[in-house]
């Protein structure tokens, strides 16, 4: 090959290099951060789980509670009198359950998803803002697959490179072309798996 066109080729063979190696700090970026959503979102969703379970435990205490006040009440073993009060407290008691239920409810799937008419639940005196643990999972899913995604498109932008360094060490022309094809080739691929990741997401 001439000193000319061995010029040139390493000219347009740097660029596109350059040009990929770009597109894939761009893509390592992208991917970092939909890799650190997915860390936030597992903590919240393990949060969110956690606090559903608070809440089953307290619906659990004051069912019991209610239960035992009713088998108290039906055995006839309370003090005479004291019925009203009793039904009083049993009508609370069943009205802190349904909230409850409601409220386990808001918290595994969300406040979207329940509707304005179920929002019981609030986030800083704020109704409506719920995310569902059940939501979260979903999204996790999602960024999931989108994490797999941006590790193929990082295997394939780093063959594109090394592809792309072989083509500037080789001198057979025959080869350089060969080598400089597959990096593009590659490249382009890595790219369209970038954006299919991106896209999912998104």
């Amino acid at each position: 090959m001439s000193d000319d066109k061995s010029s040139n080729f390493e000219i347009r063979c740097g660029v596109v290099i350059a040009v990929f190696a770009a597109v894939m700090a761009v893509s390592d970026l992208v991917a970092g951060k939909y890799g650190d959503d997915e860390i936030i979102g597992t903590n919240e969703k393990a949060a969110a789980y956690m606090w559903y379970q608070s809440k089953s435990v307290k619906e659990t205490l004051v069912e019991g509670e209610k239960s035992l006040l009713e088998s108290l009440k039906h055995a006839g073993a309370l003090k005479p009198g004291t019925e009203k009060a009793i039904d009083s407290h049993l009508v609370t008691l069943q009205k802190r359950i349904v909230r409850y239920k409601k409220e386990k409810n808001e918290i595994l799937r969300g406040s979207q998803t329940v509707g304005q008419d179920n929002w019981v639940q609030d986030i800083n005196g704020e109704m409506g803002k719920i995310i569902g643990a059940q939501e979260m999972e979903s999204h996790l899913a999602t960024l999931s697959v989108a994490g797999d995604r941006f590790d193929m498109s990082s295997l394939f932008f780093q063959l594109c490179l090394v592809l792309g360094a072989m083509s500037l060490i080789l001198k057979k022309e025959s080869l350089q072309n060969v080598f400089f094809a597959g990096m593009c080739v590659l490249g382009m691929v890595g790219a369209g798996v970038s954006l299919w990741a991106y896209l999912g997401v998104a």
